[in-house]
């Protein structure tokens, strides 16, 4: 039998998945949401959605999460059971599932979000009736889950960079562009603009930056003032 082709194949495995997404989310109910990423298209990677835990929707962008699968590509691995929080505060225990195809490769994601904070409710309430202190947990990490892949761009450039453009060294920006990348960021296309246009830099300053992070020998830009 001939093999499938790898693309054939990798849409197989989202056809296959889409009714288990619905699956999921019917057994645990309305605190949980089920997304099925299709990491292709980073930009409109959510291709099957179940539940609303972080408002997702069909056609939405990956998280930064995704970012990260991505920036670390085939050695990605599945990342289960991690608290976080959305924009507004909502606490979320989550689950990362890489889809890969039969070669290996990585391209996609499982993900299960289940709103902890409604658990975590009900958890103190207990402990208040049985008069027992419940012990604070350490704060989950903010994670911008948005259908826009300019917020969630935008969300982790504000993340990394800790003070102006202006007031970092050629070091700091070196770092920062080198961050970003590590983070995946830069998988996405359209993310040089978008970068260049949230630090207010040219285009061709943040792909000269984006170049030397990557370079052995970093060599800061000629008379770069932006």
């Amino acid at each position: 039998m001939a093999a499938q082709h790898p693309e054939a194949e990798r849409d197989a495995i989202v056809a296959a998945l889409t009714p288990v997404v619905h699956g999921i989310a019917a057994t645990f109910g309305p605190v949980c949401e089920v997304v099925l990423h299709d990491y292709r298209r980073p930009e409109q990677s959510v291709v099957a959605v179940a539940g609303s835990v972080t408002g997702r929707t069909v056609g939405g962008a990956m998280s930064e999460i995704g970012m990260r699968v991505l920036a670390r590509g085939d050695e990605a691995a599945d990342e289960l059971n991690y608290l976080t929080r959305t924009g507004t505060g909502q606490l979320v225990k989550s689950s990362t599932m890489v889809l890969r195809d039969s070669t290996g490769v990585v391209f996609g994601a499982l993900c299960v979000n289940v709103d902890a904070g409604a658990a975590q409710q009900a958890q103190l309430l207990l402990g208040a009736l049985a008069g027992t202190p419940a012990d604070p947990d350490p704060p989950a990490p903010v994670t911008t889950f948005g259908n826009d892949i300019d917020a969630v761009v935008d969300a982790l450039v504000d993340t990394h960079r800790h003070t102006t453009w202006a007031a970092l060294d050629r070091a700091g920006r070196l770092a920062l562009f080198r961050s970003l990348d590590e983070h995946g960021v830069f998988a996405v296309r359209r993310a040089v603009e978008l970068v260049a246009t949230r630090l207010g830099i040219s285009r061709a300053s943040a792909y000269s930056y984006l170049s030397q992070a990557r370079a052995t020998t970093d060599q800061a830009p000629e008379g770069d003032h932006s």
